[in-house]
């Protein structure tokens, strides 16, 4: 009996053996599994978590919008509207999804092309689709739901006025930084700085969820130009008729304030559209109001003058014989169109005489002239920070360089921009005083700087009416209702060897109204062609037509009535 219970204890005792051992290795597991869940959160949690967040949430950026430009009563010269930008991660573009056919349609794209480049772009995780759509077309890509295609949103600049005041706005590329003008500039100020936000993001790259924003978009601060859009407006329709009636090369006006040397207009020909760069002629983009340099000619002569009277030697009445309408200077023979025989100062402006000054400027010191026409402006930057900006050329002069001292009199061997040239008319009607040239409105007026001695100004600017009188060359600057005063100038062209005999740059610079200075007015045709290409033909009647338009808009009370006589003709 015994015998025979003993294999069956052996066997139950082999199967209790299994039996714990199958239940200890099941402890085993469970212990196993228990410490790791304490593991997973506990120890391990943090480091789990920031590897999911890792994956799934990502730090995008939000656009700052960029600054607004306008002009000194609100008018916007520069706005930036919403827009979005598509884009691809080829990597995670299904390029079996049926949704792309739509998404090339919606793009203008052919869809071929459009799934050649993903497929050849199937490594990269970032390709443009197309940028600076409209927010409408961008949610219609959005709704497709289509893996690996996204979009974000940015500003695309647009500019109201066109291409009336381009060439001192300036422009922005596609990323929104400035490539021209005080957009350029003012870049750093007016661009802003984005901002942050944290978001979660599928395994596909979708935004899903934005959790919180890290720092929010510091928008660009906004720019106030000095320039009246009126004026503006005004000042480049007649310019570019000028330019168009006269076939010239180019064209500049300038409009200054004389009480605080703001801008009220400055206008070029040619120019572009910067709201459609398509067919944009790199030629035009150029601000020759203050890149081009050319000689001012006759323009000059107020200051000779002037110098002459600051010199104590001369007065207004004091007579310089001109006979016999010529003057040979160190073998170099300078002349007038005829024999003006004596002219007094009034008369050497009247006439513009090129003997007259050449004899007032070979009397007096050396460096008298060059010196009142640097003090004045001419041969220096400006100070308005515009990009590409000019200083122009103003020689130093010995005395034994007779020629160059009696050129220089009469506007030839230095070099200005329009710009400097207007704002050298500012002390002629500011009463000896220079103020600093500005593009940005100013909320006061500058004290500004004396530059000639007081009641020397005022008396020029007298002279200076005449040349707008029945016998001065500037006849055609006449406004009706206002006393106007200016200077007459038409210069050959350099060209290789010497000046070109049948190019010329015609100028006008001019003060209005004469009896309370507000407007200084600047104007340059180069190149004109035909018949007239004298300045008194070309330029002058621009500076008339601004300066009537710009005087009435400004509401500048006029100086200048009908004599007696002539109201009583218009009564009968």
């Amino acid at each position: 009996m015994s015998n025979a219970e003993d294999p069956i204890m052996q066997t139950h005792a082999a199967r209790s053996w299994r039996i714990w051992l199958v239940v200890f290795l099941l402890v085993l597991i469970v212990a196993g599994i228990t410490s790791k869940l304490f593991s997973l959160y506990g120890d391990d949690q943090e480091f789990l978590r920031s590897q999911g967040d890792a994956r799934t949430l990502r730090t995008m950026l939000i656009p700052a919008h960029r600054g607004l430009i306008t002009d000194r009563n609100g008018e916007p010269l520069a706005v930036s509207a919403p827009v979005a930008t598509v884009w691809a991660d080829p990597l995670r573009t299904d390029l079996q999804n049926a949704g792309l056919e739509r998404l090339a349609r919606l793009l203008d794209l052919p869809p071929r092309a459009l799934m050649q480049d993903l497929k050849a772009n199937h490594e990269r995780r970032f390709m443009y689709l197309k940028r600076q759509v409209t927010p409408e077309l961008a949610e219609a890509v959005e709704a497709l739901d289509i893996a690996g295609i996204h979009v974000d949103r940015e500003y695309k600049r647009y500019y109201p006025a066109g291409e009336v005041t381009t060439h001192l706005v300036g422009f922005t590329n596609v990323d929104g930084e400035g490539q021209e003008g005080l957009e350029l500039a003012y870049n750093q100020s007016l661009r802003g700085e984005p901002g942050r936000k944290l978001v979660l993001k599928d395994r596909v790259g979708r935004t899903i969820k934005h959790i919180r924003s890290l720092e929010a978009a510091d928008p660009g601060e906004d720019l106030q130009l000095s320039i009246d859009l009126r004026v503006q407006y005004m000042a480049y329709r007649e310019l570019k008729a000028a330019v168009e009636v006269h076939q010239a090369d180019s064209g500049s006006a300038v409009v200054l304030d004389t009480r605080t040397g703001e801008v009220l207009a400055l206008v070029n020909q040619p120019s572009y559209n910067p709201n459609d760069r398509a067919s944009l002629d790199t030629s035009a983009l150029r601000n020759r109001a203050l890149t081009d340099l050319f000689e001012p000619g006759s323009t000059i002569k107020p200051f000779t003058v002037a110098a002459a009277m600051m010199s104590g030697d001369y007065t207004r009445e004091s007579i310089v014989d001109t006979s016999p309408g010529y003057i040979r200077v160190a073998g170099a023979s300078i002349k007038d169109h005829r024999n003006y025989g004596e002219l007094d100062l009034t008369g050497i402006i009247t006439k513009s005489s090129n003997v007259g000054v050449t004899k007032l400027a070979l009397s007096m010191e050396p460096d008298a002239v060059r010196n009142l026409l640097q003090n004045v402006g001419l041969g220096r930057d400006t100070g308005t920070g515009f990009p590409g900006e000019r200083t122009g050329v103003l020689p130093f002069l010995q005395e034994r360089q007779r020629v160059e001292r009696a050129t220089m009199s009469y506007g030839y061997g230095l070099s200005t921009t329009l710009l400097q040239l207007a704002q050298a008319y500012v002390p002629l009607a500011a009463d000896g005083m220079m103020r600093p040239v500005t593009l940005l409105k100013q909320d006061q007026s500058p004290a500004g700087k004396r530059v000639m001695p007081p009641g020397i100004g005022p008396q020029v600017l007298e002279m200076m009416e005449t040349v707008i009188g029945p016998r001065g060359t500037g006849r055609r600057a006449a406004v009706d209702g206002y006393r106007v005063g200016g200077k007459t100038g038409t210069v050959h062209k350099a060209s290789a060897g010497g000046y070109a005999e049948d190019k010329y740059v015609a100028v006008f610079s001019g003060v209005a109204p004469i009896s309370n200075p507000r407007l200084v007015i600047a104007v340059m045709v180069d190149n004109p062609k035909g018949q007239e290409y004298y300045g008194g033909l070309v330029a002058a009647p621009v500076f008339s037509r601004i300066a009537s338009g710009a005087l009435r808009l400004l509401n500048v009370a006029p100086d200048k009535w009908p004599e007696p006589a002539e109201d009583q003709v218009a009564m009968q």
